[in-house]
Order: C-alpha cells, then sequence, then structure tokens
C-alpha cells in the first residue's frame, strides 16, 4: 500500500496505520513541486544575497555573525551534522526512529525548508526498505529543536553515522554501498533543515499517544475484571451521576464500563458492600481524566506534526527568509509532561485494586491461593506493581519546568522536551506493565467466584487469557507470566 506525502493533514491514526500496516511512501506531485520551488528560490536568494542569510552562508547559534564563502557552503553543511552528532545513552527504539523519518519528510515537504529534491527522496528510501539511523535518546534540549538526535537520524544520507538493517548493525557508508546509493551532497541551508526541527520530540510524542489510546482502552476492560472479581457495585457507573458533572472521559469511561458489564450474573447478586474503595468507585472520574488529557494532548500534537519547525523559515510566495524559533519545543513539552502525569495515574489506580484483589476481603483468600502460608501467591506481583509506580511517580517532575542556556547563551531558553518524551516512554511501559500485572491477578481473583460468571465480554476474554497464562494454584514462577500478560494486551 502507498501513502502519498502531501500538504494535507497528517493525523495521528494515520501514522498508525501507515507504521503498522507498513506503507510505502511516495511524494505527491503538489509536495514535489513545491520542495523544488521553495530550494530555487533559495538559490537564487543565496546567489543575489548581499547581506548574510543566517544558517545558510553563516555559522549556527553563537557564531551566526560569522559569513562562510560560496565555496564553502556544502563543508558547512556536512561540518554542521558531524559536529551535532553527540547522543549518548540508550538507543531510540526503531518502531520511533521510523515515526521520526515520516515526521521529518511530511515537514520537509511543505516547501519551507530549503531543502532539494533527492534529500527528501533518500529519506523516503530509507523509510520504505526499513533502514533504521542509531539515534540516541540523550542530548537534545529540545531547542534548536532535536539537533543532536536528528543528526544522529540523518548522518547516513550522507554515508556517516550507523544504522540498523535487517537485524544487522553497519555504517552509513556501508548501507549506500550495499543499497547501490551514492551520498547525498547536500547544498546550502540543507544541514539546518535536516537537523532543526521538533520530529525526535513529536515522534514519542506520537508513539505515546498511540500507546496511551491503547492502555486507556485495556484500563477500563481489565478495571471491570477486577471489579467484579471484588464483588464490587454497579451504581457507580449509573449515567445519571456523571451527566451532572458532564466530563467527556467520565461520561465516557462510565458508559464503556455499563456496556462491559451487560449480561454479567456477579454484577446482579445482592451485595453486602454499600460502598467500594475509591480505586473501584472512582474509575470514571480517574480513566475519565486521562482520557480528556489524551484527547488535549492528541489536539496540540496533531498541530505540530502538520508544521515546518526547522530554521530558517524559506517562505517564496512572501519573498522572506526569515531566522525565527519553530524549532522550540515548548508547545510539546508541556502536554507531555501532562500526559506523563495521567498515564502514571492510570498506573497508581490499578495497582490500587490489584492490592485491594490480594488482601483477602469479600471472600477471596489472602494472596489469592487455596493454602496461604505454605504459598504466597499473589503477594510479590503486588510489591513489583507497587515499584513501578512510584518510579512512574518521580519521573512525574516536569522536564518543561527546566531550562539551561547553550550556545554561549544564545539559545538562553530551551525546552528540555526530548527529556519529556523520553520519561513519557518510560511512564507508558511501566503503566503497561502494571495493567499487566492487575490482569493477572484479576483473572486469578475471578477464577475465585466460581460457579457465578461476568459477562460474556468479559468470560470471553478471559478464557482467551487463560489460554496463555493458567490458574495458580500453588507457588510457580511469576515472572514469566508477567511477561506473557504484557504480551497477551498487545496481541488481542
Amino acid at each position: 500500500m502507498i501513502h502519498k506525502i502531501s500538504a494535507g493533514h497528517l493525523t495521528q491514526d494515520m501514522i498508525e496505520e501507515i507504521i503498522t500496516k507498513k506503507y510505502q511512501l511516495q511524494l505527491g506531485d503538489d509536495s514535489r513541486q513545491r520542495i523544488v520551488a521553495c530550494r530555487e528560490y533559495l538559490d537564487r536568494k543565496v546567489a543575489e544575497a548581499k547581506k548574510p542569510i543566517y544558517g545558510v552562508t553563516t555559522g549556527f547559534g553563537s557564531l551566526c555573525d560569522i559569513n562562510i564563502s560560496p565555496d564553502q557552503l556544502a563543508e558547512l553543511q556536512i561540518n554542521l551534522m558531524m559536529s551535532h552528532a553527540c547522543g549518548i545513552g540508550e538507543r531510540v527504539p526503531n518502531e520511533i526512529v521510523k515515526i521520526m523519518i515520516l515526521l521529518k519528510i511530511q515537514s520537509l515537504s511543505y516547501g519551507y525548508s530549503g531543502i532539494k529534491l533527492d534529500t527528501v527522496e533518500r529519506l523516503i528510501d530509507f523509510f520504505n526498505h526499513d533502514i533504521y539511523p542509531i539515534v540516541y535518546q540523550q542530548g537534545s534540549v529540545g531547542a534548536s529543536g532535536d539537533l543532536v538526535p536528528l543528526a544522529h537520524l540523518c548522518l547516513p544520507l550522507v554515508g556517516l553515522g550507523e544504522v540498523e538493517y535487517q537485524g544487522e548493525r553497519m555504517t552509513g557508508a556501508e548501507i549506500l554501498k550495499r543499497m547501490g546509493w551514492q551520498p547525498i551532497r547536500l547544498g546550502s541551508k540543507e544541514g539546518l533543515a535536516l537537523l532543526n526541527g521538533t520530529q525526535n520530540m513529536s515522534a514519542f510524542a506520537v508513539w505515546s499517544l498511540i500507546q496511551a489510546k491503547r492502555l486507556a482502552n485495556w484500563a477500563d476492560i481489565i478495571a471491570v475484571m477486577s471489579l467484579e472479581a471484588f464483588d464490587g457495585r454497579q451504581d457507580p457507573f449509573n449515567i445519571a451521576v456523571h451527566l451532572v458533572r458532564s466530563h467527556k472521559g467520565q461520561i465516557a469511561t462510565a458508559i464503556h464500563v455499563n456496556e462491559l458489564l451487560k449480561g454479567s450474573q456477579l454484577i446482579k447478586q445482592e451485595k453486602k458492600n454499600v460502598q467500594d474503595p475509591y480505586s473501584f468507585r472512582c474509575i470514571p472520574q480517574v480513566h475519565g481524566a486521562v482520557k480528556d488529557t489524551l484527547s488535549y494532548v492528541k489536539s496540540v500534537v496533531d498541530i505540530e506534526i502538520n508544521a515546518a519547525t526547522d530554521n530558517p523559515t524559506v517562505c517564496p510566495e512572501d519573498d522572506v527568509i526569515v531566522s525565527a524559533g519553530n524549532f522550540h519545543g515548548e508547545p510539546i513539552a508541556l502536554p507531555m509532561d501532562f500526559l506523563s502525569i495521567a498515564m502514571s495515574e492510570l498506573g497508581n489506580i490499578s495497582e490500587r485494586r490489584t492490592y485491594k484483589l490480594v488482601s483477602g476481603k469479600r471472600g477471596l483468600p489472602s494472596f489469592l491461593v487455596a493454602a496461604p502460608g505454605l504459598n504466597s501467591g499473589f503477594m510479590i506481583t503486588q510489591y513489583t506493581a507497587a515499584s513501578i509506580v512510584s518510579q512512574s511517580k518521580t519521573l512525574c517532575m516536569p522536564s518543561s519546568a527546566d531550562s539551561i542556556p547553550t550556545s554561549q547563551g544564545q539559545e538562553d531558553h530551551v525546552s528540555m522536551g526530548a527529556n519529556a518524551g523520553t520519561k513519557l516512554m518510560r511512564i507508558i511501559q511501566n503503566t503497561e506493565r502494571v495493567l499487566a500485572i492487575e490482569l493477572f491477578t484479576a483473572a486469578q481473583a475471578l477464577d475465585f467466584r466460581r460457579p457465578l460468571r461476568s459477562s460474556p465480554v468479559i468470560e470471553d476474554l478471559h478464557e482467551r487469557y487463560r489460554q496463555v497464562v493458567p490458574f495458580i494454584d500453588h507457588d510457580v514462577v511469576m515472572y514469566p507470566y508477567i511477561a506473557k500478560s504484557v504480551q497477551f494486551m498487545r496481541e488481542v
């Protein structure tokens, strides 16, 4: 299947489909024309220029006052890419690198960057052949955009850096030779076009939103299984309660829970308890607030991924080349920090439900084994969830609250949005694991409610889960089942 890069609005749903269904990319005619027209305009302006043009005929950052002679402009771009490739730490996962490439292509396709057509087409080649540049998580301060990770992303275009291809790690020169491609010869301004921009931050944001949407849905389903296993009440999900508060996410969650409970014998049986703990009673309020946060963050990121964010901005229609600050990551750094808090809370309330299920209350055995004492059962799975939730809480310190001046003070306020993105990724991963532990625990607890049955939806899920993870009737090594629970959530 083919996706044509165009000036049309790119959505996160489209990105998810492009990535998961392995679309091939092509430049649409309009994008091709805009790229060529912008490059021709820039070349004319450079030839006619009587004054310095930042980043085109000058140095970068605090070196902006140093003019570069025309015969050194290509060397300037290569030097920029090499000197800025200062990444370190863990690698950016390939699935996020692929989103980065897509977003960089999309941003360049608008025709405001002065990039050459062959450079964009080589990025498309990398995407279409599943060539993953080796990019590192540490190094970007989120302004001037994601200089360090984008340098690593684009070095292989000129035969430098490293890539992963078909599971093998190799140099940029080696992949070009294997594919029969010549290194791209960069023109003026192209180094900045490639390295400026927010595509690293945006890729982490898009990946996180895709995962967060999936986990928010799972959280509702798993919470209902826990509610049933805990012999909880349906009253707090009465839609009349939520209409008087009117938060969209809260209402949507209550509706979802009621749909999941349809046909349940367990929920209809007479209840001895007048109230449930907040972790059950307030599922709509907490899960709903997370969904509302997701909706807000998505609206901001949608704008960002449809923008030209390098510098300077080349506007042929207005006959201007403007050095400004579209590379600054603040617009998405703040929302990513917000989403980190929301996803941490989704894990937080999940762990509390797990705790209640193993506490020996409401007719459930202590730690969900028939012979507690001799067996520890699910005692330590809750410990693990508690440990993970605590780590997520410590990761919720907003990265965007910090700024450290760089480039001799020329770049005196930065967003730290890249740090917000990597922390958000870790919190997403943590929340997935905590929900998987709740699923593991809730399925075990539900089996102690037999012969009563939950709803057809929950019972079907329970049956499929039991094909992967068995009922635990005596102590066994538990960690493989936690890992299988995570995998189950990804595949169902």
